[in-house]
């Protein structure tokens, strides 16, 4: 299938991914007794990443391409107090007050735990956030350090909240894409650009033991031969269907330079398609890359195609491979005919086989050329802006 040409009307809304990537023995996302993580689907059990398992090192890879970092954490108090003593040399003890009063002065439901130290919330903010609160504690340092060691340093609010509100509510690309839950402060939450699915097996799978040993190099001349640990990791392994989607309308709401929000675009897909969850990496090793990718920019609605996979693939003489492509393709020609073309923008692939897969678009030979194509067709030049 070849994606119609577009039309005015043809506002790119939605920028949808769809991966098959096989890995082998692994298990790169446990449960809370160490299994691989699992869902019933089709009447069968598959393995199953979690959606939070992906989307947290593919938010770190977004981070080092453009260049931004956020800081998901309950610390902010001890941030900006680590930044008063070790950058600025502020007394500890007044540091660890103005920590205290950058939350106590919002005036808001955001709670401070464990002797003032923590959030009760977890913030997700820019990594230059608890920089620029430490400059508004340093801008009042004379009143904090006359309410230190007295009753109003704990009761009352020492800094000015609008200030403190105004860097609470500041984002940065990650953000943007990614989202943020917060709100204790009017403004604060974002709605995230980003929609990931949860990773699951095309076909049925089942849980493997490891039985594994260590042994105690300082002992290894002694008489009693023998492990000093022994254990069981539990692993599986099988070929995975990863779908994201990009809401390119929240995206441009939160970052309305058309330059940026491509920027971000390209880094979020390239990001999701090379990343992976990194539980037991050093016993396993899985960095395997996806067999296949297509891409489907969507003037309509966004459109998962893990249906294709509710009956579980079965296994060829080439294995589970091949035959998954196969199953995409073939549903992905079916609803889309059910859906009609209007509101396909763009449609594309790129895979390991040679030939062309006509349901998932236009072949292509590399999966960056696969990104170049999905993004230049919702900004066709640099600077313009069609959603």
């Amino acid at each position: 299938m070849t994606a119609p040409a577009a039309t005015t009307s043809d506002k790119p809304r939605f920028l949808d991914l769809h991966i098959t990537q096989t890995l082998p023995y692994s298990n790169v996302n446990r449960d809370d007794l160490g299994s691989p993580k699992t869902v019933t689907f089709g009447g069968s059990t598959r393995t199953r990443v979690s959606s939070q398992a992906w989307k947290r090192p593919t938010r770190l890879a977004v981070e080092e391409q453009i260049g931004e970092q956020a800081v998901r954490t309950r610390r902010l108090p001890q941030q900006v107090a680590g930044e008063l003593t070790e950058k600025r040399g502020w007394p500890a003890e007044l540091a660890e007050l103005a920590g205290a009063q950058i939350i106590r002065s919002t005036d808001s439901k955001l709670a401070l735990e464990k002797g003032d130290r923590t959030t009760a919330s977890l913030l997700f903010l820019p990594g230059t956030a608890a920089a620029a609160l430490a400059d508004i504690a340093e801008e009042h340092r004379e009143a904090l350090e006359k309410a230190l060691g007295s009753k109003t340093a704990a009761a009352k609010a020492l800094l000015p909240k609008d200030a403190i509100h105004e860097v609470l509510r500041s984002r940065n690309g990650s953000i943007a894409l990614f989202g943020r839950m917060l709100a204790e402060i009017p403004g604060a939450g974002v709605d995230g650009a980003v929609q990931v699915a949860h990773a699951f097996t095309t076909h049925s799978t089942s849980v493997q033991a490891d039985f594994f040993t260590a042994v105690d190099d300082a002992d290894q001349w002694a008489t009693d031969a023998g492990s000093a640990h022994m254990n069981t990791g539990e692993f599986s392994s099988g070929v995975f269907y990863r779908y994201a989607t990009l809401d390119l309308r929240d995206l441009t709401g939160s970052v309305p330079e058309p330059g940026t929000a491509r920027t971000l675009a390209t880094a979020f897909a390239t990001a999701f398609i090379s990343t992976l969850p990194s539980a037991k990496k050093t016993s396993t090793a899985p960095h395997t890359a996806p067999d296949l990718v297509h891409i489907c920019v969507r003037a309509d609605r966004p459109l998962s195609l893990a249906a294709a996979f509710e009956k579980p693939v079965q296994a060829r003489s080439e294995g589970w491979g091949r035959s998954s492509r196969e199953a995409l393709n073939d549903y992905a020609t079916r609803i889309q005919r059910l859906l009609g073309d209007a509101g396909v923008v763009h449609s594309a692939h790129a895979s390991v086989d040679e030939k062309a897969w006509d349901g998932l678009g236009e072949q292509v030979a590399s999966y960056p050329e696969l990104i170049a194509g999905a993004v230049a067709a919702v900004w066709p030049a640099e600077g313009a802006d069609r959603t």
